[in-house]
């Protein structure tokens, strides 16, 4: 049987005018990185090495100014108090509320305690006062859908990697991919319009449980191994997220696949990181609750680096 092309894996793209395939040779599976589509005659081929899956807010954009602040701005709305940055870190480290939808409900509930006439909406009108703050509305009032007619928080989110990122990370024979909480939209759009990454490997809202539930990292990390032919037991791996909820989903993980080789990599997101001593105390809550390592930031995760950290004891 001669050489066999699997393209399953063409969502693993490491830049334009790169493609990510897999070449199959009898029994031998091998991922050919950083194919360039204008000379396709030599690509370099290399063995997949390693996984390294990404959350998205706060870890490759941050939504100080968007999803934190759409956050706040939604409890006010209906309650006339505004949590402060500190108050929403609080309740995120507390690793259950990792969709800023029930997150701002459960503020409004918790503020009952000092406004007792206060009325709580239900789950369906935080959505619409949210979506509204961060997508932004339509001239008839409805939450804005497309992007090019977005004016909400969403236009106010600094990345904080590029698109030759994820190229060294292919480069290397590290396979990537994404497990957000972000909305599909919010998610598409930063990584393909933004960044430029066609197709890129994603489980967002809706398409697994939320985190901390494990499902959705599983099953990502089981269907880039399986592509790449490796038995994912047998591939390093890491999840690089900005919350307890985060680090928790990784400690699941492991307890559900105890031979699943997976870290926990912690960042703080950038609206902590400034002040060293509240930077310091969030990245305690995050060892705390069992992140394995504490990066200063995702851009420090050069291929060296990322083997280094999954692979020390």
């Amino acid at each position: 049987m001669g050489p066999e092309l699997l393209l399953g894996l063409g969502s693993l793209v490491s830049g334009k005018g790169v493609a990510v395939a897999s070449l199959k040779v009898g029994r031998r599976c091998l991922l050919p990185l950083e194919v360039n589509l204008a000379d396709h005659r030599q690509p370099f081929l290399a063995p997949l090495r390693a996984l390294l899956l990404f959350d998205i807010d706060g870890v490759i954009r941050d939504v100080g100014r968007s999803y934190r602040l759409a956050l706040a701005e939604t409890v006010a709305h209906f309650s006339g108090w505004r949590p402060t940055p500190e108050t929403i870190d609080a309740l995120k480290a507390e690793g259950r509320w990792n969709n800023d939808w029930d997150a701002s409900l459960e503020l409004l509930r918790r503020r009952r305690s000092r406004q007792p006439n206060l009325e709580l909406p239900s789950r369906d009108a935080v959505v619409e006062v949210f979506s509204g703050f961060y997508f932004g509305r339509d001239a008839d009032g409805a939450v804005s859908r497309q992007p090019q007619h977005w004016t909400g928080l969403i236009r106010q989110e600094p990345l904080l990697v590029d698109e030759a990122f994820f190229a060294a990370l292919s480069g290397s024979g590290i396979g990537w991919g994404f497990v957000s909480g972000a909305e599909p939209p919010s998610a598409h759009h930063v990584l393909e319009d933004r960044l430029g990454l066609p197709r890129p490997p994603l489980v967002a809202m809706g398409d697994a449980p939320d985190k901390p539930d494990p499902t959705g990292l599983l099953q990502l990390a089981e269907k880039l191994a399986a592509a790449a032919c490796v038995p994912l037991a047998h591939l390093p791996m890491g999840y690089v997220g900005d919350t307890v909820a985060d680090v928790l989903t990784v400690i699941h993980a492991r307890r559900q696949q105890p031979r699943l080789r997976c870290k926990a990599l912690a960042v703080a997101p950038p609206h902590v990181a400034a002040a060293a001593k509240v930077r310091a105390a969030y990245n305690q809550r995050l060892l705390a609750a069992g992140a394995d390592a504490v990066i200063g930031a995702t851009a420090e995760l050069r291929p060296e680096r990322v083997f280094q950290l999954l692979l020390e004891e």
